[in-house]
């Protein structure tokens, strides 16, 4: 069984893209998900500086060891100012210092939620057009905007015309992994 690693990019202990990511993991039938925290991986603001005094931190190796094992990736993208968190940018950062990509050619559904309006549109956006210059093939994208009105953690996404889009995007990403060849 294909195995997709899902996360959300936050630290927060309360995040929203960490419940909607565990949520949409749930919903994958044909893969195996496995669902981490990236809390859990702690590292240093990237700087040159402290890379070159004290080099890669073994939490990125580690993270990034967990990428390649996988078979595609499913990401809730927080946004902090219309941009990354940025302790997803600093692993973001060590991981793209250790061999140059990051994501290594997986197929990857980036997904992003707030309480605003506009659903962290904008950090999915970049996401989207950044990652695959580092190795990412972003296969599908859905923003869940409201997340108080439109998510509850059992249901899950309660609008049916969100809840449509999403299963869209869900498929086509699940599709796209159960078709890539073992390695």
């Amino acid at each position: 069984m294909k195995k997709i690693l899902a996360f959300a990019a936050s630290t927060s202990s309360t995040s929203i893209n960490q419940a909607l990511v565990i949520w949409a993991a749930s919903q994958l039938e044909e893969t195996e998900p496995k669902i981490i925290q990236l809390r859990d991986y702690p590292m240093p603001l990237f700087s040159v500086d402290v890379e070159r005094e004290e080099g890669h931190p073994e939490n990125a190796f580690r993270l990034h060891q967990l990428i390649r094992e996988s078979d595609g990736i499913m990401l809730s993208l927080a946004e902090h100012n219309g941009a990354y968190t940025a302790a997803f940018k600093s692993a973001f950062d060590w991981i793209s210092r250790l061999e140059g990509t990051v994501w290594d050619g997986k197929p990857m559904f980036l997904l992003a939620t707030s309480n605003g309006r506009r659903g962290a549109s904008s950090v999915l956006e970049i996401a989207s057009k950044r990652f695959p210059f580092n190795g990412g093939e972003v296969v599908a994208t859905f923003s869940l905007p409201l997340f108080k009105q439109h998510f509850d953690p059992e249901a899950g996404i309660r609008d049916k015309e969100l809840l449509e889009a999403f299963r869209l995007a869900l498929a086509l990403f699940e599709s796209r992994v159960i078709s890539e060849p073992d390695p």
